[in-house]
């Protein structure tokens, strides 16, 4: 029988699915965004607020973003490679969390420590190794 163009999924009363005939994926219950086919877009919208921050994490999550911007222009080794990876993982963290755990902390000092020929030299070096110092206590 021809299509008729219903939209009950059914062939004209018969019972038989065509969706399920031509291999539909059916997608219930999600808790996020369902894209399906050939060039779609999704756009998610995230609400609510971001956790509150200490002005102290809130300033080493600006030097850190300063030094990560400082490093792209340096020529690259080991102990920055490292270094750059203790920031985002600190910088996620902040952003995340509100604050950079004592463990993190400590990380980043000593890649910075590990670093330290690089980070001496450049301001926002001694920026985040200043608001590392004050945030453990020393």
């Amino acid at each position: 029988m021809a299509d008729t163009g219903s939209t009950n999924g059914t062939e004209n009363g018969t019972g038989v699915d065509r969706a399920a005939a031509r291999g539909a994926i059916h997608v219930t219950n999600t808790g996020g965004n369902v894209t399906i086919g050939d060039h779609n877009t999704v756009t998610s919208t995230v609400t609510g607020a971001a956790p509150d921050r200490d002005p102290r994490q809130e300033a080493l999550l600006q030097a850190i973003r300063k030094l990560r911007a400082d490093l792209g222009g340096i020529v690259p080794s080991e102990q920055t490679a490292a270094l750059d990876g203790e920031l985002a993982d600190a910088e996620e963290e902040i952003e995340g969390l509100g604050r950079a755990d004592t463990g993190r902390l400590t990380r980043l000092r000593r890649a910075l420590t590990d670093a330290g020929a690089v980070t001496g030299i450049l301001a926002s070096g001694v920026a985040v190794g200043q608001a590392v110092g004050t945030l453990l206590g020393g």
